[in-house]
């Protein structure tokens, strides 16, 4: 489990062939990945039916029960895939999340699915940070982002596979069955990256330097001395201050336990839990946090992905329910429908944008957030606009049309903002594994995930959710249809973060 487990130079980056067998095996880890995270958004339904719960219930189930433990542990997990085999982690988080997938199907309370949820989100913390630190490795600069493009297709092919298989064992056997097998088929692919996978020199595709004979500790690896304040001083900081907020949450809590001062101790509790463990997190990688903290690009790339993650999450987790609430469209007519959108549309989204933003980036890095940026202003009015195909038929066809037609339609221009939604992921993880030297990927795309995630689907999950609950009063069926559009504002957050981000990435690369 150490960093000699990986290979001399010339073995195995160097043969183009096994780099794409392992980007293969990526791609399907990814897939499993989203396969388990995104399998509730087909399960809404039944499992509000079942458990009696509100959208904004089942927003905290999708969103913060998971969010809360994958983005603050993904920190430590990437600092040890800095230090020791990539490979072995992913192999134990895969089990990890698999098994705990599993387990939600014979979940008997909301309480015990909640914590379970939490469990699928310990283990998917140890899955994709390494994983783009594995792609970076394997490919050159000038592949990078195509690459990474590549490894992105297991989102749009795991929320496909989790809308369509989860939907239909849901429909057919229970939504217990379908949490069981996607879990268990997890759990019998871990064996497949183990032993076929190896970690490869780190930087060893980079420009052309002298390459040590195998993967080092980040502490001895080439380049990290060269890391602004690489004592780590500012990161510390950061973590001291957070560890303080967490400390003074819980006084609060203990204070609202006595009725000391009005407000709910066990939100408190969860709020200063999540504080201590974020900053426990960046206390270990104190290091990375120093070097990319000063960076203006860090921030607006995280921040602006954030940003659209809060729509692409949450609209991506709440689009099922909207289509049988709204399309009047069965449980098992959904699970064809958006398996279709999700995996068209996601696939030339992202393979568009990074393909776009690799070539345009020989003109200026400026180009990697530059791409998704364009898309995203595209994104909003698309959504609105399949969102509404009823309307836009009517003025083609008199009467509106059948249902047919504008199921048809819809279908057409979701596509559109699905894979526009989606095509910042080669570009801008490309982008953020040059703010760091090599053997300080994994971390940093550990901490831009941080942000991402944290606000993508914590926020995202439960916004859409509250939100809807927040209109069901004027709007009551079609609230979820108006809370989506009020998220479309994120979108153009997102684009204005991503401009300020080409402005200034040049000054901060890495190469």
């Amino acid at each position: 489990m150490t960093a000699t487990d990986a290979p001399v130079p010339g073995h195995p980056a160097d043969r183009p062939g096994y780099r794409f067998y392992v980007l293969a095996i990526l791609i399907l880890i990814y897939m499993l990945n989203f396969l388990d995270r995104q399998i509730i958004g087909i399960l809404a339904a039944p499992l509000k039916e079942h458990f009696g719960m509100s959208d904004t219930q089942f927003g905290l189930l999708g969103g913060i029960a998971f969010a809360s433990v994958y983005s603050t542990l993904a920190i430590p997990l990437a600092w040890l895939a800095d230090r020791y085999s990539r490979v072995w982690i992913m192999t134990g988080a895969l089990a990890v999340w698999s098994g705990f997938t599993a387990l939600c199907g014979v979940a008997g309370s909301f309480t015990q699915l909640f914590l379970f949820r939490m469990g699928v989100g310990v283990g998917e913390a140890g899955g994709v940070a390494p994983a783009y630190s594995l792609v970076a490795d394997y490919f050159p600069p000038h592949q990078r982002a195509r690459a990474l493009a590549a490894f992105a297709f297991g989102i749009p092919l795991g929320t496909a596979a989790g809308t369509l298989v989860g939907g239909l064992l849901a429909a057919t056997y229970g939504w217990q069955t379908a949490f069981i097998v996607v879990g268990v088929l997890g759990l019998l692919v871990a064996p497949l990256l183990r032993l076929t996978v190896k970690d490869p020199v780190r930087g060893g595709t980079d420009a052309a330097k002298a390459t040590p004979a195998v993967a080092t500790p980040v502490a001895a690896a080439p380049g990290v001395a060269s890391a602004p304040a690489n004592d780590g001083r500012a990161g510390k900081r950061a973590a001291q201050g957070l560890l303080g907020l967490a400390a003074g949450l819980l006084v609060l809590a203990a204070l609202a336990q006595f009725g000391v001062i009005g407000a709910n101790p066990l939100v408190l509790v969860f709020a200063g839990l999540l504080a201590g463990v974020i900053g426990g997190s960046l206390m270990v990688a104190r290091v990375t946090a120093t070097a990319v903290m000063p960076k203006p690009s860090f921030w607006l790339l995280a921040f602006g992905a954030a940003s659209s993650s809060v729509c692409g999450y949450g609209v991506a987790g709440w689009l099922p329910l909207f289509f049988m609430r709204s399309f009047d469209l069965t449980l098992t007519q959904v699970s064809w429908y958006y398996s279709g959108i999700a995996l068209i549309g996601g696939i030339l989204g992202i393979w568009g944008g990074g393909a776009i933003a690799d070539k345009l980036a020989k003109r200026g890095k400026g180009a990697y957030p530059l791409t998704p940026a364009i898309a995203f202003l595209i994104s909003a009015p698309c959504f609105i606009l399949a969102m509404n195909s009823p309307w836009l038929i009517g003025l083609i066809f008199p009467g509106g049309g059948s249902q047919v037609q504008q199921l048809t339609v819809a279908f057409l221009i979701f596509l559109i903002p699905t894979g526009l939604n989606l095509a910042w992921l080669g570009p801008v993880t490309a982008a953020v594994q040059h703010l760091v030297p090599a053997p300080m990927r994994s971390t940093a795309s550990a901490l831009f995930l941080l942000i991402n995630n944290l606000l993508g689907i914590a926020v995202g999950f439960f916004y859409f959710g509250w939100m809807s609950d927040l209109l069901a009063p004027r709007f009551g069926d079609e609230s979820l249809r108006w809370a989506i559009y009020t998220g479309m504002g994120f979108y153009m957050l997102a684009s204005i973060l991503l401009i300020g981000a080409s402005r200034t990435l040049k000054k901060d690369w890495v190469d």
